[in-house]
């Protein structure tokens, strides 16, 4: 048993090590991101900006969201970085993260290494999966931290823990997308098939999620999108919803499931 647990724990830790780069420019590039985002908001809070911002398209200002404001920092941020680049910067990650997991490693031949080991094949599963979420929620800190020390620098009138929520609320979108490609990774040991897969879900997802509020036929599908639940409720102003968080977290449990069976019935290459 004691073996079992070390082979586990190697497992999850290697999994986490490989990544040690890649976590290293995520948080750099969030970090950076966030810095400029939030430290931009003093030189465009102006009624000449606000003016031209009013004056804009819907179809245009939709990009950012129903709530795009520029009246509060709370707004501003949430429209332009919440409901914009953050998701989409988080679902990135986690189908990277994803469709390496258990393709990646199949792809690379390194998986029948760990398939050798007297483990079942749903504990390997489910140990790569709980190092994205670790991985995940790595780069959600760094976000808020970014953000938080730039709330310092600039003055913004933003609360810390609705700040740490709303990048809460970001992870569990990334993680969701993560689940997904994982699922697809296990159907097939495809990692191109994964990242494909995935990435044609989030690209028909965050369209309804943009423009169900603009177009009549496409309003009754609006929350089939993962992206709904991601910030509708806006985390970074009311607090996260628990129900939209609840959702996330019930697709990614789903998602975590079809991953074990597929792997379970699939025969690997090696």
């Amino acid at each position: 048993m004691e073996e079992v647990r070390t082979m586990l724990r190697s497992i999850f830790t290697k999994t986490l090590w490989d990544q040690r780069r890649s976590f290293l420019w995520w948080a750099i590039g969030l970090s950076a991101l966030s810095l400029y985002t939030a430290g931009l908001y003093p030189s465009i809070a102006t009624p000449e900006f606000t003016s031209y911002v009013n004056q804009l398209p819907t179809a245009l200002t939709a990009l950012f969201g129903e709530s795009f404001s520029l009246a509060t920092a709370e707004g501003y941020l949430n429209a332009y970085f919440f409901d914009l680049m953050g998701p989409i910067l988080f679902v990135i990650y986690g189908i990277a993260a994803g469709s390496g997991a258990i393709a990646g490693e199949e792809e690379r031949g390194t998986l029948d290494v760990l398939l050798a080991n007297p483990l079942e094949r749903w504990l390997v599963v489910v140990h790569k999966f709980v190092a994205m979420v670790v991985g995940m929620f790595i780069l959600a800190f760094f976000l808020w931290a970014s953000l938080a020390v730039t709330v310092v620098l600039v003055n913004l009138d933003i609360d810390y823990s609705r700040l740490a929520q709303a990048c809460l609320s970001g992870a569990l979108l990334g993680i969701a997308f993560g689940a997904l490609a994982l699922a697809l990774g296990c159907l097939r040991g495809s990692r191109g098939f994964s990242i494909g897969g995935a990435a044609a879900v989030t690209l028909i997802a965050y369209v309804v999620k943009t423009y169900a509020p603009l177009v009549e036929a496409m309003k009754p599908y609006e929350k089939l999108s993962p992206f709904y639940y991601a910030n509708a409720a806006k985390p970074l102003i009311n607090g996260i919803n628990v129900e939209h968080a609840a959702v996330l977290i019930g697709l990614t449990i789903i998602l975590l499931l079809a991953s074990v069976v597929a792997f379970q019935r699939r025969d690997v290459a090696v």
